[in-house]
């Protein structure tokens, strides 16, 4: 289907371009939101009458939208979660609890169709999530997954939290190898110094006669 975006869409074109989509994405995502317009005769003369104020939105959008990228643009909210000893978490971090951080953190106008998280996060870490708040002005947040808020500034340092619990596991465990064991203690000691003396052997009978 052949349409004229009525803004900027990645991939696709700026304002006022004439481009072939298939017909699925305008009619469930680009037409209804109004993203873009048939690419007929009629729509084009339209298009053209009302250029000038389309651009002149686009633009004030874009400006409020560079407004509030300065607040948020490099922000990185912490999420608590449990997660077992892998790292592995015991359910997952979804667009909503980022969004939910980041209002609670004093962020506005957001909205969860302006981020760009191919799939829920499902492990501990720092991950970076892309937020489209204008289609020409784009931000990224940091997202510091940790089972608590120690482990989260360990992150944020730039220590991998997993790893370094592993490292003290194992100097544990060879900590504990080379305890000597208490048995063998035991075994070698010298019997104590009130022990009864063993007893001298009979005189031969013999030397006496």
């Amino acid at each position: 289907m052949e349409i004229i975006l009525l803004e900027r869409i990645e991939k696709l074109g700026g304002i006022g371009d004439v481009v072939t989509v298939k017909n699925g994405f305008a009619r469930n995502y680009l037409l209804p939101n109004n993203k873009a317009l048939r690419a007929n005769e009629a729509n084009k003369k339209l298009f053209e009458a009302n250029r000038a104020k389309i651009e002149s939105d686009n633009a004030d959008r874009r400006a409020a939208a560079e407004g509030r990228a300065k607040d948020i643009d490099g922000k990185q909210v912490v999420l608590i979660r449990q997660a077992s000893n892998t790292g592995q978490l015991y359910g997952s971090v979804s667009v909503r609890d980022i969004l939910d951080a980041l209002i609670e953190d004093g962020a506005t106008n957001l909205t969860k169709a302006m981020f760009e998280l191919e799939r829920p996060i499902k492990s501990l870490g720092l991950f970076d999530v892309k937020v489209k708040l204008h289609p020409e002005v784009a931000v990224t947040v940091g997202v510091n997954v940790a089972r608590s808020p120690d482990e989260a500034e360990m992150q944020k340092q730039g220590i991998d939290v997993i790893a370094a619990m592993f490292e003290e596991e194992q100097a544990a465990a060879a900590a504990v190898a080379l305890e000597p064991d208490s048995e063998d203690e035991f075994d070698d000691a010298a019997p104590p110094s009130d022990a009864p003396a063993a007893e001298a052997p009979a005189a031969d009978e013999d030397e006496d006669a």
